[in-house]
């Protein structure tokens, strides 16, 4: 005999954790499946404990800043990589346990293993046969890992097990210069080991303005040797790995492979859900909604590679959640993109990237922030911030940026595309001195100065509480 629930979830992620959370609101008659360790990617093997060894690589990084000061005496400090690691897992595992809590008090609700599809609404776990009304498909992502690289076997790491190491070699290669790859390369050189990176794009980290693009490249390449526009493939020679891309090569004890994520939708039986599947084996769905193709299945996170990153998750999650108890979804407006990539200078695209865009549609303002002046004062005066804005309405559309806090910055211009704010109506809002953010209304003005109009200053006037500003 089928057991029957309202809702199934199968994962224990991110996505699946605030589905769970959503649910129970609503039901009780509800179970959890889930294969391996209950926690997030972003907690155990992603933006947690990378942010944790990021924040060490840059305070101890910062001592090469501190002469310029005035603060002698920084040349004796040394950093005890082992102690780094095993700060970070404790954080991690504090994050991870936190999360954890959601499932304390599951017992015959949690069932552990790999669900899979027999019909939309039938799921087999191991010998087990059991009937939801509704499913919800949470099921994460892992390393994308290419066969010449998984033949390295231990000399090999990816994001899941870098954290775990006790040690590391004094010299790796990072193979993928997205946004991980970027921003790990950048802390493991901060921290003393020797590192080259590769990947076979000309673009790191997400980005697609090629004069963003180039100065962060530079600033990287400041930092460790760089090799972009070939890809890369690894010669074992000996005990160690030469990297091989183009004419250029490194040889290493190590390399952490950075290649993306694949979907946990294959082994599944979702070929059973009777719909066109993708490339990547992820069925037809709606981003607004979470529904897949009509049927009773939802699918958030990772699983569906819609926007792999965290608050996006949370969001399709509860979307998710909430829609399974529903006799019709309810439809949803998602926020603005908004993708952060924690290197020095922080990289972001925020809302249209710049390849989404048309060219002769926008005006683009920008600002250095080599002469920032506070961006001068803390001797991290470097990156470039570009906006995008619609030449007929004003409207800010989106920007990409390399630039000191750019995090901050990243989330100011988020915040201004989701409530469809003009670069007039921004440049009426306060920018105190000195500040970073003082950068930003340079763009803005230089963006207003090329949309054109009469030459008015930023402030609207008492009789015209409404009017455009420049």
């Amino acid at each position: 005999m089928k057991k029957s629930y309202d809702v199934a979830i199968i994962g224990a992620g991110s996505a699946g954790l605030t589905a769970l959370r959503e649910v129970r609101r609503q039901t009780d008659n509800f179970v959890l499946i889930n294969e391996g360790p209950y926690g997030s990617t972003c907690a155990r093997a992603g933006c947690m404990p990378s942010k944790a060894l990021i924040e060490a690589a840059n305070a101890f990084y910062r001592r090469k800043a501190l002469e310029a000061f005035g603060v002698n005496g920084a040349e004796g400090l040394a950093v005890d990589i082992p102690a780094v690691l095993r700060r970070v897992r404790r954080l991690r595992d504090g994050f991870v346990a936190g999360m954890l809590k959601l499932t304390d008090d599951l017992k015959d609700c949690s069932i552990a293993g790999r669900a899979r599809f027999l019909e939309p609404q039938v799921l087999a776990v191991g010998e087990r046969r059991l009937h939801a009304k509704k499913i919800i498909i949470a099921t994460g992502s892992r390393p994308v890992v290419p066969g010449e690289w998984a033949a390295l076997g231990t000399r090999m790491l990816t994001s899941d097990d870098l954290f775990e190491q006790e040690k590391l070699p004094s010299n790796m290669a990072v193979i993928g210069m997205g946004g991980l790859g970027s921003e790990i390369a950048q802390a493991l050189t901060r921290l003393g080991i020797e590192v080259t990176g590769f990947d076979a794009d000309d673009h790191i980290a997400g980005l697609s303005d090629s004069h963003v693009n180039r100065q962060a490249v530079a600033l990287l390449r400041a930092e460790f040797t760089l090799h972009l526009g070939q890809a890369a493939e690894p010669v074992i020679e000996g005990e160690r790995i030469r990297v091989r891309a183009g004419g250029e090569s490194a040889l290493v004890d190590k390399v952490l492979v950075a290649l993306g994520r694949r979907p946990n939708v294959d082994q599944m039986g979702i070929e059973n859900l009777g719909v066109r599947l993708d490339e990547h084996g992820v069925p037809p769905f709606d981003a607004r909604t979470m529904q897949i193709a009509g049927l009773p299945v939802y699918i958030a996170g990772d699983a569906n590679r819609y926007l792999p990153l965290l608050h996006e998750a949370l969001d399709e999650g509860y979307i998710a959640g909430y829609n399974a108890l529903r006799d019709q979804p309810v439809c949803f407006e998602r926020r603005v993109p908004l993708a952060i990539v924690f290197t020095d200078p922080g990289i972001a695209v925020i809302g249209q990237a710049f390849d989404d865009l048309d060219e002769d549609e926008i005006v683009i303002g920008e600002v250095d922030f080599s002469s920032q002046a506070r961006a001068r004062m803390a001797e991290d005066n470097h990156g470039l911030l570009r906006v995008y804005v619609d030449r007929s309405s004003g409207r800010l559309l989106g920007a990409e940026t390399c630039a000191p806090q750019g995090e901050h910055l990243a989330h100011l211009l988020a915040l201004a595309i989701q409530r469809k704010l003009t670069v007039r109506e921004l440049l009426r809002m306060p920018f105190y001195h000195p500040v970073l953010e003082e950068g930003l209304r340079t763009a803005l003005r230089d963006a207003a100065g090329k949309l054109g109009g009469a030459d008015v200053p930023d402030l609207a006037s008492c009789d015209r509480p409404d009017a455009d500003a420049l």
